[in-house]
């Protein structure tokens, strides 16, 4: 795929698919393509493998490319697979060199989370990365620590396709899409479906998605809504998620994968307890509004 029609992919949805464990508490591959498998006949543009919905920083290396295996062999070329790597500069070079072997179509860069990183080595690392792997990169920015030149360094890199904007800094999102021209990488809403509209009011295109695990139609509905400018509508469609997600926001964020594998075990994906540090699973009067929720979607049968 050449960078074009990856950017135009990216402007659509990026579904981070979860990772499901075994009962020994290894990833069950099996269950985890499944999960994928969903993803994709769902229509969703773009597969993540290996994002935070998919615990990567709960997962060995070897783990990390078993998961980007299982994800481009469930896609089958149905859906681009962005492969996410991190860590150490030496780890995500390999990372991302071995995901090139494995057939994805890019990878995606986790923000480093030293808390000595400087902000415009962060964004050497991000280049670094992108000199160093023969893949289209996605450079994901979970901290506006980044400033304007820094942020755009990045984004004019010739290998970099797309950056995951993931702060709530809208003052700074707006000054980089201002900045920005044909050749800079694609500027993705990074923060889901309730962040996506004021994303695409300031220039931003596409999304990322943990939603797309349970109902992906729902995702679609919304991505669809913001591609025809009709925000009123996308505004009603993300009201109708806004418990889901609220769920997923408890504890600092501490819950977001545990809502996302409590309703996949609803609909018959039991994908097992997140790992340490991540909430293992939900307390009973959260998975019991998570219980509702999914009934009222009407979605357990399919």
């Amino acid at each position: 795929m050449d960078n074009q029609n990856l950017r135009r992919a990216l402007c659509g949805i990026s579904g981070v698919h979860a990772t499901a464990y075994t009962a020994e508490g290894g990833v069950d591959a099996d269950l985890t393509g499944r999960i994928v498998e969903r993803i994709v006949a769902g229509g969703i543009h773009n597969v993540v493998a290996a994002g935070n919905t998919g615990e990567f920083y709960a997962l060995s290396p070897d783990e990390v490319r078993l998961v980007h295996d299982t994800a481009v062999a469930a896609a089958r070329s149905r859906s681009n697979v962005v492969a996410a790597v991190g860590r150490s500069l030496t780890e995500a070079i390999a990372l991302g060199r071995r995901a090139k072997e494995a057939g994805a179509n890019a990878i995606m860069s986790h923000q480093p989370l030293d808390p000595f990183a400087a902000p415009q080595a962060q964004a050497a690392y991000f280049r670094a990365i992108a000199d160093a792997v023969d893949l289209p990169l996605v450079a994901y920015v979970r901290s506006d620590a980044m400033g304007l030149a820094d942020l755009l360094s990045v984004a004019n890199h010739p290998n970099v396709v797309g950056v995951k904007f993931a702060t709530t800094n809208l003052m700074l999102l707006a000054e980089c899409v201002r900045s920005s021209d044909a050749g800079t990488a694609v500027w993705v809403c990074g923060l889901a479906e309730g962040w996506a509209a004021p994303f695409y009011a300031l220039g931003a295109r596409g999304f990322t998605s943990g939603l797309v695990n349970v109902d992906p139609a729902r995702s679609l509905a919304i991505h669809a809504a913001l591609e025809a400018g009709d925000y009123p509508k996308a505004r009603a469609l993300v009201g109708e998620i806004a418990r889901f997600e609220t769920l997923r926001t408890r504890y600092g964020n501490g819950a977001n994968v545990t809502v996302v594998k409590e309703a996949l075990g609803l609909l018959g994906f039991p994908a097992g307890a997140v790992r340490l540090p991540g909430l293992p699973a939900l307390d009973p009067a959260d998975r019991e509004t998570l219980v509702q929720e999914i009934a009222r979607w009407g979605i357990g049968g399919r």
